[in-house]
């Protein structure tokens, strides 16, 4: 048997025994990674536990390490990159009173204090190295003795491998997983830090110089700041329609302080409003478009079209963005611009006009006179029972001038009475007079000018009846 001296200099005191087995675990399934070899086991026999690769071996010159040049060649495979990890759980097996018999085709090796070389005064820690006990056996058996149950399955909780996570999508920086009681990070299986309020959990597999300055020989509760960019990164290669709908299901909740985290990150946000409307018929509404374009809400949802609610801050970086499909995603304008496309008037036969109705549409040509005659621009008057958006709201309009067509369309509502059609009627006429939409100054010039000729008329004509009476 032969000595070697671990050199172990400063111990981890708050280490349990299933942090010390997280090591011998993580190692062994680094050694399966590198060696693409078969699965690796854990198993209770004769009352002692097993951790077995089958991969190279492990020879004692291997706990010389610090860092392992190999691992640092593969992180994307690897779990760890701390040879001196397993000095750590060493170490901790000796603190806790775990035996420990490590057999490989090199060697059986255990672990004992004895006197440092030199120093006879001074007990450290040391692998006691004897001959193999199987020279032809392949891989790695770790054997722990009095080890409890408990801190086998505490240790194995560590490792996405042996969890109950849901992998809901896998991209090139890693995978979003379904979120169980808290949010969990992983890196390359690995867990390293846990979120309360993050709406999924993530196995990291492409590490980032900042992820790799910030994985401590604990590998435990790894700051945000190391895996926030790699977390928004997946979430943004993401293009699976249960993401997506997770997601902005979860931006809905906004206004009442219930989204989670990922949420406050717009792009993120942004991203899952492109995939869902990719994916599925919507609109996207801020809480002002609800309160204020209800006639909107209620064509969509006669549509089915499904309404998902979003801040406004979100709703001004997707305005006219296309989605993953390139399609223009639907908000409340690409929505009325859409429906204004497609719309067709309901025209109405005169004839199917009520009587009260006929009545008030006969009255177009006194309207007329009262401006000095129909201008010759204006070929027809007609009724219908829809009518297109109005060009400066989410209101169907009561009145249209259609320049192409010269003519002038009025929505079949506004014949409840005489006041409400004449004043569409000598509205639209203005636009046909003056060519100028609403809001415009000539516009605004042109219906002031026919209120003046109504009003002069309306005047001059009481004047003469009043001084026809007198005289």
């Amino acid at each position: 048997m032969k000595k070697f001296d671990l050199n172990i200099e400063k111990v981890l005191e708050d280490w349990e025994v299933y942090h010390a087995t997280r090591e011998i675990i993580a190692n062994a399934l680094d050694e399966q990674a590198l060696t693409n070899s078969s699965e690796i086991k854990i198993f209770k026999e004769n009352d002692k536990w097993h951790i077995r690769d089958f991969g190279r071996g492990i020879k004692y010159e291997h706990l010389t390490q610090n860092e392992s040049d190999e691992k640092l060649k593969f992180p994307e495979k690897v779990i760890g990159k701390f040879g001196v990890g397993l000095k750590d759980a060493f170490a901790t097996f000796d603190r806790k009173n775990i035996k420990v018999l490590i057999k490989s085709k090199y060697s059986d090796i255990t672990l004992g204090k004895s006197s440092k070389k030199d120093f006879e005064d001074i007990m450290t820690l040391h692998a006691l190295v004897s001959v193999p006990s199987n020279p032809s056996m392949n891989g790695t058996d770790f054997i722990l003795d009095g080890i409890k149950d408990e801190d086998i399955e505490l240790a194995k909780e560590f490792f996405l491998k042996f969890s109950n996570e849901t992998e809901l999508e896998k991209t090139q920086y890693g995978s979003v997983l379904k979120k169980h009681s808290t949010g969990k990070i992983y890196i390359n299986g690995l867990r390293v830090a846990e979120e309360e309020n993050f709406l999924f959990s993530y196995n990291i597999t492409s590490i980032t110089t900042k992820i790799k300055k910030s994985l401590n020989r604990e590998r435990t509760n790894v700051g945000r700041s190391a895996y926030t960019d790699r977390v928004k990164s997946i979430l943004l290669e993401c293009e699976e329609f249960k993401v997506a709908e997770t997601l902005v299901n979860d931006l809905e909740k906004f206004e009442l302080g219930e989204s989670h985290d990922e949420l406050s990150w717009i792009d993120v946000s942004v991203h899952a409003c492109k995939l869902l409307n990719s994916k599925d018929k919507v609109i996207f509404l801020t809480p002002y478009d609800l309160s204020e374009n209800q006639t909107m809400v209620d064509r969509a949802k006669r549509d089915n079209i499904r309404i998902v609610t979003i801040p406004e801050n979100v709703k001004y970086k997707i305005r006219g963005q296309e989605d993953t499909e390139g399609n223009i995603i639907r908000d409340i304008d690409e929505y009325a611009s859409e429906w204004n496309n497609s719309f067709e008037f309901s025209f109405i036969d005169e004839k199917l006009l009520s009587n009260n109705e006929k009545e008030i549409f006969s009255k177009k040509n006194e309207i007329f006179e009262l401006i000095g005659g129909k201008p010759k621009k204006i070929k027809n008057i007609l009724i219908s029972e829809t009518m297109r958006l109005e060009s400066q709201g989410y209101q169907e309009a009561v009145g249209l001038w259609e320049e192409h067509e010269g003519r002038i369309i009025i929505r079949r509502d506004q014949l409840s009475d005489l006041s409400s059609f004449a004043g569409v009627l000598l509205h639209e006429t203005a636009h046909a007079i003056c060519g100028y939409s609403d809001i415009t100054i000539e516009f605004e010039n042109q219906l002031t000018s026919l209120l003046g000729i109504i009003a002069e008329k309306k005047i001059k004509k009481s004047f003469w009846r009043i001084f026809k009476n007198d005289n």
